[in-house]
């Protein structure tokens, strides 16, 4: 599959100038098709074959498969979730936390990564330290002083608010020779750039597929190493969490897999088997030389407006406005969309494999 091939099988394109896949990306033509023709199987053909509940369980395993396979996981430390919002707070409900327990983040991150740590200080005393990654800059001095005696420490690969990538692996062993547990949020990696869990060696990465894996809203996921599972209690518990559902009492299942609770639609996560297919057709290389390439060139379009570095980073772009809320109103009626990022007063576009040269172009004549 080529970009040009994409753009073609994507029908929103037709419409508009789709440049917020940050938040959440239109999906291709085969996507919706997979999910068309899961539920048709799920519905019209399991109930007369190996039965619903088999059905279920054989596309969520191949889901899990799949999603483990493109992050350089084992199938069995991911659990699927609704989001990555769903996913962190799983994991945090799980953990045993105490007064004045520390939590560590970045004050770039999105709320899925701050409003799990706001309860945990309003609920248990937890202390919550703040570290400043403006443009992706951490004084390494300052986390490791932050790190100093954490309990987690949590932040995200690639910023939502400017795009600026953190270097997560540095970062991690900086944690862990602490003491700390980490989690990494990735939801704006996968899809856009290649994400390997070991090498990043975090002890929990959660994500979906409806931004750059151009999937359907619903489908998440949750990489948990399985050493940090086996020490979790998850705050749900279900048939699908345990071993046995007879024995008493029952056991968690040794993995990530004990965060699944019960029966989900297979639907989104046959969606989102389809658009890491695509994504791996494309291949990585395609996908980050066409961002870079574009990116840059609104970079250059921008001028002094940019508040994203100048060098490459991500398909995230944000710029300077007087009044982002209107701009975007004003754009979105001229056919262009992009999104406004309120805790920072910016507008942020975002450049995907599928966006070209004339999208560029129509959002600077647009501004």
């Amino acid at each position: 599959m080529t970009p040009e091939e994409l753009r073609a099988d994507i029908p929103a394109l037709e419409e508009v100038i789709y440049l917020n896949t940050g938040a959440g990306s239109p999906s291709p033509r085969r996507v919706v098709e997979a999910i068309e023709d899961a539920a048709r199987y799920q519905e019209y053909d399991a109930p007369a074959g190996e039965g619903t509940y088999g059905a279920l369980f054989e596309s969520l395993e191949a889901a899990r498969e799949t999603v483990a396979g493109h992050l350089g996981a084992e199938s069995e430390d991911v659990a699927l979730t609704q989001s990555t919002a769903d996913g962190i707070s799983r994991l945090v409900a799980a953990m045993d936390w105490k007064p004045g327990d520390v939590v560590v983040r970045t004050d770039q991150e999105h709320p899925a990564g701050i409003l799990p740590f706001d309860s945990l200080a309003r609920r248990h005393d937890v202390e919550v330290r703040v570290v400043d990654a403006h443009a992706g800059a951490i004084d390494r001095d300052e986390w490791k002083s932050a790190v100093a005696g954490a309990k987690l420490v949590t932040f995200s690969s690639l910023c939502w608010t400017d795009g600026c990538r953190l270097p997560v692996a540095e970062l991690t062993d900086i944690a862990r020779d602490a003491g700390a547990r980490v989690l990494v949020d990735a939801v704006q990696s996968v899809g856009q750039r290649p994400v390997d869990v070991e090498d990043w060696g975090a002890d929990a990465v959660a994500g979906a597929g409806h931004k750059w894996l151009l999937g359907p809203t619903g489908a998440g996921f949750l990489h948990v190493d399985a050493e940090f599972a086996r020490t979790l209690s998850p705050a749900q518990v279900g048939y699908m969490s345990v071993i046995d559902t007879e024995a008493d009492p029952y056991e968690l299942k040794p993995d990530a897999r004990r965060f699944e609770v019960g029966s989900v639609s297979p639907l989104p996560y046959a969606g989102l088997r389809e658009g890491i297919a695509v994504i791996e057709e494309l291949g990585y290389d395609t996908v980050t030389d066409r961002i870079e390439r574009l990116t840059d060139r609104l970079k250059e379009g921008l001028g002094d407006r940019l508040v994203s570095t100048r060098e490459y980073q991500s398909g995230l772009v944000t710029f300077e406005d007087d009044d982002p809320e209107t701009t975007v109103e004003r754009l979105s009626d001229a056919g262009v969309k992009v999104r406004d990022i309120p805790p920072k007063g910016t507008v942020r576009a975002s450049v995907h494999v599928f966006n070209s040269e004339e999208d560029v172009d129509a959002l600077l004549d647009a501004l």
